[in-house]
């Protein structure tokens, strides 16, 4: 019997995407663009919503946290994804291969959280205007951000441990571009039942419910505005709603779909093609739905863009 906590292979090897070689050169070219596309565009609101005065407020607080964990969540996969497409090592070792395990799981968490948070005061916001300063203190905004720091580490955290407990033998190959929680399963050599049951039973709270509350939030606040009779407010709900809701499903819906159904029904080839939706389409798309639409980013970026030009006159 193997012993319990034995790891006899030190290293696992990416297999990366299914791309022929052919076209190795052209994806890299795109995927390295998509890349320093996110970076760029979630660099640019988290300082602009540092040097901006105007935009010190809840919903830029969240803002802000949700740019930086999309850049963390787009940088745990994307580097090493371009670099083992222009290297012949595809390698990466045990312990690399569980640390990036560890900041994929708990970057994703974070944004499942975060995204509940901004609906929440998106909900505050439209539906209880003239009480939104009172509800939206900046101690329960500050402690909701805590809160969902303190969960992703625990939760993280929980995967990582039980992964280590596992046993991986001869098979060391992954049929991934990362060393993703469901796919190390399906190497390891040992009772998984723990890890199974794990995902299982935290994949309502951690996914399904956030999900859900942030459906219940967005139909509240249309419904709200419906009620208003001028084709301004109908517009202001769907401005609201639907970018948001275009976020929220292209993260969740791969999501729901590689880890709370069965794996049996998903093909290497589906579970990359969907793995890629929220790793690297969502994060940078964020920045545009977000924020780059709106008034007050778009506000905040001129007048950095005067203060730097006349501090240089």
């Amino acid at each position: 019997m193997t012993r319990r906590n034995q790891t006899v292979i030190s290293q696992f090897l990416l297999l990366g995407l299914p791309i022929p070689a052919e076209h190795q050169h052209l994806f890299y070219a795109l995927f390295l663009a998509m890349y320093l596309t996110t970076v760029l565009g979630n660099l640019i609101i988290i300082s602009l919503i540092l040097l901006d005065s105007h935009l010190h407020t809840p919903m830029y607080l969240f803002l802000s946290n949700l740019s930086f964990s999309d850049l963390c969540f787009s940088s745990v996969t994307m580097p090493k994804l371009l670099q083992n497409m222009q290297s012949q090592d595809q390698s990466i070792t045990y312990a690399g291969c569980l640390t990036q395990m560890y900041f994929f799981v708990f970057f994703g968490v974070m944004e499942s959280f975060l995204l509940v948070v901004m609906a929440y005061d998106r909900y505050v916001a439209i539906c209880f205007p003239l009480h939104y300063t009172i509800i939206m203190s900046v101690k329960l905004c500050v402690s909701l951000v805590l809160l969902s720091w303190v969960l992703t580490t625990f939760h993280a955290m929980l995967h990582t441990l039980l992964m280590a407990r596992l046993s991986f033998c001869e098979d060391n190959m992954i049929p991934h571009y990362f060393c993703d929680v469901s796919t190390l399963l399906k190497l390891a050599c040992s009772n998984t039942h723990d890890n199974e049951l794990a995902i299982f039973i935290l994949g309502g709270p951690i996914v399904v419910l956030p999900f859900l509350l942030i459906i219940v939030s967005y139909a509240k606040v249309v419904s709200f505005i419906f009620k208003v009779p001028s084709s301004q407010g109908i517009r202001k709900a769907f401005s609201t709603c639907g970018s948001h809701l275009s976020v929220v499903t292209l993260f969740y819906g791969p999501i729901i779909g590689l880890y709370l159904c069965p794996s049996a029904n998903n093909s290497t080839v589906k579970g990359t093609v969907m793995s890629l939706m929220y790793t690297v389409v969502t994060p940078m798309l964020n920045p545009f739905i977000y924020s780059l639409r709106n008034r007050d980013v778009k506000g905040a970026l001129e007048r950095v863009c005067k203060k730097q030009i006349l501090s240089f006159l």
